[in-house]
């Protein structure tokens, strides 16, 4: 039962299952997934502990990024359950539908590019906020 609520709260915050369904097909930098998200490192990085301590996603660190991608088949079966309900429930969602098409174009760009913070979108988007602070 513990598994199915870690799932279940993992599964509860709408940026976890966006951030979790971007790596259905791929393995993402944590950069690419926080340009995907549009939201602060620091929120990223706690959003996908949260899914890496349900056994949705798994990580490695590679330099100075961080990889994640989904845990699929090396699942237990309540987690590969829960992973497939999320696809099919899932699979026409609006929000979704936006995420795919803006990973492509993250995509284009390697994760070093994706990481660069003068260019980030988060970083521009804060730099603008705190100017007209």
């Amino acid at each position: 039962m513990n598994e199915l609520l870690r799932v279940a709260r993992a599964l509860g915050d709408p940026n976890r299952v966006r951030a979790f369904l971007a790596l259905e097909k791929r393995e993402l930098c944590a950069c690419q997934l926080i340009e995907l998200l549009g939201l602060a490192p620091s929120t990223v990085s706690k959003h996908m502990a949260v899914l890496k301590h349900a056994g949705l996603v798994d990580s490695r660190k590679s330099g100075r990024w961080v990889h994640y991608r989904c845990t699929g088949k090396r699942a237990v079966p309540a987690v590969r359950e829960a992973i497939a309900w999320a696809h099919r429930s899932l699979r026409h969602d609006p929000q979704i539908t936006r995420d795919r098409r803006r990973l492509v174009a993250i995509l284009l760009r390697t994760p070093a590019e994706a990481c660069d913070t003068d260019r980030s979108p988060v970083t521009r988007r804060s730099a603008v906020a705190a100017a007209r602070r």
